[in-house]
């Protein structure tokens, strides 16, 4: 059972980044680009260290990242008052509406794949997949703790 639901869970994950990028793409953006908007909408001003480290990509990589969205006008780098090396990266009022509508995709993406599944069936796999997501994230936490 381990290997069929780890491969299970790893293909359902693949095709849904597969179908989300192919929606995406008439945007003229990127799921690395939203999950990158997403996860600096939630932690305005980190630096690119900080967001590479979230990301769990190297700082070079980010940097590029942030390179395109810039361009885009989608965000801005701002000096650190404290330390003068440092940029925080900022949204900008261009990314909110780029951000909801890659909301709307996300959220036809899984009307999509959930389909066939009634309200409880949908609430119960969030709980269940929550339920996972909580042990790792415990497991994670030990492991920091104890290396």
């Amino acid at each position: 059972m381990t290997d069929s639901l780890g491969f299970l869970i790893s293909d359902i994950a693949r095709l849904m980044r597969r179908r989300f990028d192919e929606r995406a793409r008439s945007l003229g953006t990127t799921r690395a680009q939203w999950r990158t908007l997403k996860l600096l909408e939630r932690n305005q001003g980190s630096n690119q260290g900080a967001l590479a480290d979230l990301l769990e990509i190297e700082p070079i990589t980010m940097g590029r990242m942030i390179d395109r969205l810039e361009e885009a006008g989608l965000v801005e780098r701002r000096r650190d008052p404290a330390d003068r090396r440092v940029w925080r990266i900022h949204l900008t009022e261009a990314a909110q509406p780029v951000l909801l509508e890659l909301r709307e995709i996300a959220d036809e993406l899984f009307d999509d794949v959930l389909a066939g599944l009634n309200a409880a069936d949908r609430s119960r796999l969030h709980q269940l997949l929550a339920a996972v997501h909580s042990n790792l994230t415990a497991n994670d936490i030990k492991e920091a703790a104890n290396g």
